[in-house]
């Protein structure tokens, strides 16, 4: 759906039927992804002039329109998700590519990432600075899983990793029925209990903020505040 939303050529017509219901509930959301995705990229960049060269992504979906091998050139990337068809579809995009890969991962739980790609496209993972994308994924988990999650990978990254987060705001509460296709497990939340979920992680000084105005290019896109995002960062111990 999102690749649907983003322009790009690698989705199938139930993900644009999917869509098309989608935004007869709630309203066009092209232009809400395609902010979320330049905010990533902003994001991205960021960490790169930071110094930080190799990622690892979360519920990473479909590699391509800016995702994260795309902003960060020289970079190597790591994409994982828990979906077979995507995995399989990212794998097939990636195949001709020898800095960026996919694989099986669940953010809930990092022991679930193959080792050997973690080597492989994270060289130094736990000894240096690296960036994780943790994108889309908050609003899937109850409180307590993603506090969890997020002090897990504070502990598994070295001091300087940084975090590109984004969190899901209650706007969705104003169109009932799109909320209903989100399903029981999606979670709004309001901003004020966002940096508590972080942690110990610590936002940069541009705080947690809607993701038009995170370091935005130039005047903020108008779209509704439906997400907020932030990089944060483990600091040195």
């Amino acid at each position: 759906m999102i690749d649907h939303w983003l322009g790009g050529e690698h989705h199938f017509p139930v993900d644009v039927a999917a869509a098309r219901a989608f935004e007869q509930a709630y309203g066009p959301c092209a232009p809400i992804f395609r902010e979320l995705r330049a905010f990533l990229g902003r994001a991205v960049r960021a960490i790169v002039a930071d110094g930080v060269d190799s990622f690892l992504v979360f519920g990473a979906g479909v590699p391509t329109m800016g995702n994260v091998h795309e902003v960060a050139t020289e970079a190597t990337v790591l994409y994982t998700d828990v979906d077979p068809v995507t995995i399989r579809l990212g794998q097939r995009i990636l195949a001709g590519s020898d800095r960026a890969g996919y694989g099986y991962g669940d953010a809930t739980d990092i022991g679930t990432v193959d080792p050997a790609q973690l080597h492989r496209f994270v060289p130094g993972w736990g000894r240096r600075p690296v960036g994780v994308v943790f994108l889309g994924l908050a609003a899937f988990l109850d409180d307590d899983t993603l506090a969890r999650t997020l002090d897990e990978l504070y502990g598994a990254v070295a001091p300087g990793s940084r975090l590109a987060i984004d969190f899901d705001t209650d706007e969705l509460a104003a169109h009932p029925e799109a909320l209903a296709m989100m399903g029981p497990a999606f979670r709004m939340r309001r901003p004020e209990v966002f940096a508590p979920l972080l942690g110990r992680w610590r936002p940069t000084a541009d705080g947690i903020v809607p993701i038009a105005r995170w370091r935005p290019d130039g005047p903020p896109a108008d779209v509704p505040d439906a997400f907020y995002g932030a990089v944060a960062v483990r600091p040195a111990d």
